[in-house]
């Protein structure tokens, strides 16, 4: 998740909706018609084949992707079809809010290091979403990258709504703000830097959650880049912008979509309510697994996966009061799923013959959130970040405690 405001102030806005029953009418924020049940899969945005995927339906249109990937990485590297690939390496970035300048620094550190590679597959959720567009283009964009985690500050993010959001509108603040700062970056120039990169076999995949179909969704952002369309500028920023944003906190992002001639609307948030953290559905590495089981040799693989988070649990004494529990159990579930993500994305490494390198936040970082995006804490988990990139990160091979 990118924005993580005060769980304790989003319960008790919760708990006071009652009093909208007893409110004179106020308007409730409007939305087009939404996807008929059943048929989100066969909705499109921009009307491109492959602009996004379902994994929750089916595996196969994004099995073919990877394969039109390994075709192009062929041709861009003029390897014949039967001439053995050289290794390929994989970055998944997660969700964590302010905790997105962890990985920022540690890939900007990294390079600094020498030996960052160019990867053929990034994928981002919330926080991640922003960070995997730069590692996607390598270490020409640390730069902004580095500009945009350590310059962030508040007003850059959003802007206070009132109370009242809670009755009748749709979020608790506006992200507008964080809208015209994704703009600032992700501009022409570094669309077509990402359309050159799909040309070449390498993916970008960015992941959100629509809300009313209840299924997670893979967005093609290199694809979308190469189409041309009029609208992918815009349509690529409003998918990070979808993809970074608590619900309640931020108000989800619409999508217009066309389905048999008809126009309908789709809800999206925060790519995090259904994982931190993605590589690639297990489903997708049959082909793989199939040649491993016959003694076939396979393109050798490395995976690089960094949580921004931390993964040791973090000890707190709970108030006996309901809104503690309630913010605590949260806490604890989100935590649970960020671990549970690595841990899945290794046992699939595991099962393909992939190597596993994991980074997040040690035990060794004690500086706390003040308040949310506080530029000096931002700055300072930047610089724990760089500094274990620069002098080269010790990567775990495996999860903590498994």
């Amino acid at each position: 998740m990118f924005f993580q405001p005060s769980r304790r102030r989003l319960f008790g806005l919760a708990a006071g909706c009652s009093v909208a029953a007893v409110l004179p009418g106020c308007a409730l924020p409007a939305r087009g018609p939404s996807v008929p049940a059943g048929e989100a899969t066969h909705a499109t945005v921009l009307g491109i084949a492959n602009e996004r995927f379902f994994p929750a339906t089916g595996v196969a249109p994004l099995e073919a992707e990877f394969n039109d990937a390994v075709t192009r990485l062929r041709r861009s590297r003029n390897l014949a079809a039967n001439a053995p690939m050289p290794e390929l390496n994989l970055l998944a970035v997660s969700g964590g809010g302010e905790n997105g300048a962890f990985g920022a620094g540690l890939l900007c550190g990294w390079t600094e290091h020498g030996d960052r590679p160019a990867f053929e597959l990034v994928t981002g959720v919330s926080t991640g979403a922003l960070i995997a567009p730069f590692a996607y283009l390598g270490r020409d964009y640390d730069p902004p990258l580095s500009t945009m985690y350590t310059g962030l500050t508040p007003d850059k993010v959003l802007a206070k709504r009132a109370i009242t959001s809670a009755f009748f509108d749709d979020a608790l603040a506006d992200n507008h703000p964080l809208f015209v700062t994704i703009s600032g970056y992700v501009n022409d120039h570094l669309m077509a830097a990402i359309a050159k990169a799909y040309d070449e076999g390498r993916l970008l995949l960015i992941g959100s959650t629509d809300l009313d179909a209840q299924q997670p969704v893979i967005w093609n952002v290199g694809a979308i880049a190469k189409s041309g369309h009029p609208r992918a500028l815009d349509t690529i920023r409003r998918i990070l912008l979808a993809s970074s944003a608590m619900p309640a906190a931020f108000p989800p992002t619409m999508f217009d979509v066309t389905l048999d001639g008809k126009v309908y609307q789709e809800m999206h948030v925060d790519g995090g309510a259904f994982a931190q953290t993605f590589l690639y559905p297990a489903a997708v590495m049959r082909q793989r697994q199939a040649r491993m089981q016959t003694g076939e040799p396979v393109i050798p693989v490395r995976a690089y996966v960094i949580r921004n988070g931390r993964l040791d649990p973090d000890w707190a004494s709970v108030d006996r009061r309901t809104l503690s529990i309630a913010e605590r159990a949260i806490s604890t579930m989100t935590t649970a799923s960020g671990y549970n993500d690595v841990v899945r994305i290794y046992n699939n490494a595991q099962r393909d013959g992939i190597e596993y390198n994991l980074a997040f936040i040690g035990v060794d970082f004690t500086q706390k959130l003040p308040a949310p995006f506080d530029p000096a804490y931002m700055r300072a988990l930047y610089d724990y970040g760089y500094q274990r990139g620069r002098l080269g990160y010790a990567w775990a091979h495996k999860p903590p405690l498994s």
